[in-house]
């Protein structure tokens, strides 16, 4: 019997179809809230291990110190120290929550009810009114996503945020945001803020300064409080009432921290007092660290004190008498023992001219290159009291000259030197041989290019004053190379050491009793030839005038027992000035500059120069002419001993 169904009610088909649309809109809002979710987070950044959150976004920037860890300098954005939140005092993070994150110490990363609150008034008033971003949403925001403004990048921004908060505590966040927020004018971190501002360190910073500076990351460039104090001011004010309502300060606190009066620190520019050595350092430290991180803190062995003294003293002696002496540049360097460069001019006005004349300049030397002239013919045999005549002489085409007329007849090494008689210098040269010279002069630090000419031994051929300072170095040390250095350390801002300089056992280049000697032929150039206005007080000096072609440079190389110096004075273009030698103008600025030098220091005697002898005039020219005659005799018992020799063979034939 066939069984025959009732047609469906109109009701029941309804019903039918009325899920049928239903299951296809939740599939469809399925797939709206699939493609919704891949569009928001398809390609969303991975979240950065914590030690790269540190350096993420840093531009290069290197901030110079001193020894004694004054701040010299910052070249590009300050970073500054890290500062934990448990190393401020309490109302410095109690600003920047008030002020940013009320709730920070309850949410997950992202604040949901304050999210929907910044929505419902957004939508109200029709445009942006109210933001939401907690601390650890501003974090992502400026480390690791970009700064548009769009549903999609706030998406991620929350859930990267919410992730960042399962990795790292309350205080590591705080930490991290307090120390990688920008501040405006340069400033990035704390630290850098408050040393920018204020002119002292995040842990000083006093309850009025602290809500200063937490009003600076809405609008870190428009309310930076060396650009719009005023403004600052006014949301000092909001800052210090939110602290108040959430019963961080009293009313009374916040009555005396808005009454503070608020000095700024000066901005004062170091740019023309260290910017040669900024620019050395900098040089060198490409060559250190190839891939350098993005920000150091460099430790150098500059003395700011005698740095800004030496600046002085050479724009004042130009000033002074650079007019009269035809002479508009100077440079000095000045380096102690153990290699630490103390001190480096390149030039009267670095942002005049970024030529760095300590280093950069080659020029020639003079007669300051004539130690390693004299300390070859003392490796070679001879002695300070070994005779030459003072007398005309060629070599070829070459006929040197004295700077002044006359001759002296037969003189004594150390009486030539002190004299600095060329006509004896370029004797002695030819004899020890240009190669000689060339070779001590190199290990000894001279690293231009040095041709074997005859006339290298008046100084003919350039040098820097770098170069040359540190080849006197080697005198100084008793035989031992000076290895001069600007860097004694580099760190991070973190404040981990990527470098440290270590100990390094002085290499010998001379024998010490051979450098002892030259130092009591130049200890005498300065008690009474050429380098007399180079002296200084109470101390036994040991140097060498130079004085080039034409009075084209004029230069004064010295030192004592505790500090190693040069300066150069001239002009750029090469031109002649006014008859200045070494012994004048730059000995004069020697002697200023190392008095300032060794004012603070124990005197200490010179080894060597206690050995020196100054004889009389008639002295002199009884030891010369002893010598002489000694030479004489000497030459003739060769001769008889080579007759005599010739005519035994004569008879053994």
């Amino acid at each position: 019997m066939a069984y025959n169904s009732a047609p469906p009610s109109p009701r029941r088909k309804w019903l039918r179809y009325g899920l049928i649309g239903m299951a296809a809109i939740c599939v469809c809002g399925l797939l709206a809230g699939f493609i919704a979710w891949r569009s928001l987070y398809t390609d969303m950044p991975a979240l950065p291990e914590t030690e790269a959150l540190w350096a993420k976004g840093r531009e290069q920037a290197y901030e110079f110190r001193a020894a004694n860890g004054d701040l010299i300098a910052i070249r590009g954005p300050r970073y500054g120290r890290l500062v934990q939140v448990a190393e401020l005092p309490p109302h410095v993070a109690q600003a920047f929550i008030a002020a940013e994150d009320k709730r920070f110490y309850e949410h997950d990363g992202a604040d949901t009810t304050a999210i929907v609150r910044a929505a419902w008034l957004n939508w109200r008033s029709g445009r942006t009114v109210s933001g939401a971003s907690t601390i650890t949403q501003q974090l992502v925001k400026n480390l690791v996503l970009d700064p548009r403004q769009t549903i999609r990048r706030k998406a991620q921004e929350v859930r990267l945020a919410r992730q960042l908060e399962q990795r790292l505590t309350k205080d590591e966040i705080l930490t991290l945001y307090l120390n990688r927020i920008y501040f405006g004018s340069g400033a990035y971190g704390i630290d850098a803020a408050a040393t920018s501002y204020f002119g002292k360190p995040a842990t000083e910073l006093s309850l009025a300064e602290a809500a200063l500076l937490a009003t600076l990351p809405k609008a870190p460039s428009r309310l930076a409080l060396d650009n719009n104090l005023e403004a600052a001011r006014e949301r000092q004010l909001y800052v210090l009432g939110q602290m108040l309502e959430e019963g961080f300060i009293t009313p009374a606190q916040k009555a005396a921290a808005y009454a503070a009066p608020v000095t700024l620190a000066d901005a004062q520019s170091s740019t023309a007092i260290y910017g040669y050595v900024l620019d050395t350092v900098t040089e060198r430290l490409g060559q250190m660290l190839p891939e350098a991180p993005g920000d150091l803190v460099i430790t150098l062995t500059i003395d700011p004190d005698l740095q800004q003294t030496t600046h002085d003293a050479l724009n004042a002696r130009i000033e002074a008498d650079g007019t009269a002496a035809a002479a508009s540049q100077a440079s000095a360097i000045l380096i102690r023992p153990d290699g630490a460069i103390t001190t480096l001019i390149g030039g009267l006005d670095y942002n005049a001219s970024k030529f760095n004349r300590v280093t950069q300049a080659l020029r020639q030397p003079g007669s300051s290159f004539k130690p390693f002239v004299f300390a070859a013919a003392l490796q070679s045999g001879l002695d300070p009291y070994s005779v030459y005549q003072d007398a005309p002489v060629k070599f070829g085409e070459w006929e040197p000259e004295n700077y002044s007329p006359g001759f002296f007849g037969p003189v004594t090494m150390s009486e030539a030197f002190a004299k600095s008689l060329n006509t004896v210098a370029a004797l002695i040269g030819n004899e020890v041989g240009e190669q000689s010279i060339i070779a001590l002069a190199q290990s000894f630090g001279i690293n231009s290019d040095l041709r074997p000419l005859p006339s290298i031994a008046l100084g003919s051929q350039e040098v820097s004053l770098y170069e040359l300072t540190r080849a006197y170095g080697a005198f100084a040390k008793s035989g031992e190379r000076l290895d001069p250095y600007l860097i004694l350390r580099i760190e991070d801002s973190r404040g981990q050491t990527i470098f440290d300089r270590p100990e390094y056992d002085a290499v010998r280049v001379y024998p010490a009793e051979l450098a002892q000697d030259m130092n009591a032929m130049l200890a005498r150039v300065v008690q009474n030839g050429t380098g007399t206005n180079a002296a200084v007080p109470g101390w036994t000096v040991a140097g060498k005038t130079g004085t080039s072609q034409d009075w084209r440079d004029g230069w004064f190389i010295g030192f004592t027992s505790e500090m190693i110096g040069g300066v150069w004075v001239g002009n750029d273009d090469d031109s002649p000035m006014n008859k200045v030698t070494g012994g004048g103008l730059p000995a004069r600025l020697w002697s200023q500059i190392m008095t300032t030098a060794l004012a603070e220091t124990a005197i200490a005697p010179l080894a060597g120069a206690e050995g020196i002898i100054i004889p009389s005039p008639h002295a002199e020219e009884r030891i010369t002419f002893y010598r002489s005659l000694s030479g004489a005799f000497a030459a003739v018992g060769q001769r008889t001993l080579a007759d005599a020799s010739s005519r035994s063979g004569e008879f053994q034939r």
